[in-house]
């Protein structure tokens, strides 16, 4: 595996020979769509990786946006951090029950913040658990305060009205992770008010297809040809979008892995830019064949 990805995936065993190290701080960043009816606050006490704290995506958000889990205030951000216990300087591994869903969620919401040092552990706490590595249950003991300076990189971010702008550029590049159904328009949105199909000019990677079956990154030759069929070049800029910003994350996180650290992620996705009241252009059907 190439110096890059290892900035950004870590494998468990690791993570098991880390686990004791003084700077080093795990996060159970589990999240779930709405529809599944899951908690991921209450599958964090029940087990968790020994020593875990939890983050909350959609707590640890701008409670000001009607949208869900927009990135916070860096203020808001920098106290939640300080009360957590992780200061500057940490070296963060964050996983998720899943394998790699959520968790790159929270490794972009630290890039966004200017915190480099970041990983998401390969395979998360399901194959932590199927490899019979040891977990716990109630919550992490507490840690003292630590301080905490967020830098935010206005690089990694993007909103509506730059959205707007970017449509108009030649060349843009905006690769979408929802799956095939929802970005052709055949399958409906989880959230209600919301129309069916794509960005104008959008290419489609679900991020199903980042993963092998054991919920693993691919390799990155697999993720590189990924990225080269639906017509993306890596080496040039990227803005990743989904349906709510968590598996555009994703894309990040394997752009990032190919190299392209400073892909961004358009935040509000199409829980903004699919809102009927809004009356964006929108297509549906298959991306348009780069010529």
């Amino acid at each position: 595996m190439p110096a890059s990805a290892k900035n950004w995936i870590v494998e468990t065993d690791w993570l098991a020979n880390h686990l004791s190290a003084p700077d080093l701080i795990v996060l159970d960043g589990s999240w779930h769509l709405p529809t599944a009816g899951r908690d991921p606050r209450r599958e964090y006490l029940a087990q968790h990786i020994p020593g875990a704290l939890f983050f909350d995506i959609d707590d640890l958000s701008d409670e000001k946006s009607q949208l869900p889990h927009m990135l916070p205030s860096t203020v808001k951000f920098a106290s939640r951090m300080k009360k957590m216990g992780i200061g500057d300087g940490a070296r963060i591994v964050v996983y998720d029950t899943t394998g790699i869903f959520s968790a790159a969620r929270v490794w972009w919401t630290f890039r966004a913040m200017g915190h480099q040092d970041v990983a998401v552990l390969n395979g998360g706490l399901r194959k932590w658990i199927e490899e019979g590595r040891p977990t716990e249950d109630g919550p992490a003991p507490k840690r003292s305060e630590r301080h905490y300076t967020p830098l935010q990189n206005t690089e990694l971010i993007r909103d509506l009205d730059e959205m707007k702008a970017l449509l108009s550029k030649p060349g843009a590049q905006i690769v979408d992770a929802r799956p095939a159904g929802r970005f052709e328009g055949r399958d409906p949105e989880p959230r209600a008010g919301l129309r069916q199909g794509h960005m104008p000019g959008a290419k489609n990677i679900p991020s199903q297809d980042l993963l092998n079956p054991d919920g693993t990154f691919k390799s990155p030759a697999e993720l590189a040809v990924l990225f080269k069929n639906a017509g993306i070049d890596v080496t040039k800029p990227v803005v990743t979008t989904c349906g709510s910003g968590v598996t555009a994350s994703m894309l990040a996180l394997a752009l990032a892995v190919l190299g392209q650290t400073n892909a961004a992620v358009y935040d509000g996705s199409w829980a903004e830019w699919g809102q009927e009241k809004l009356n964006l252009p929108f297509e549906t059907g298959t991306a348009a064949t780069t010529v």
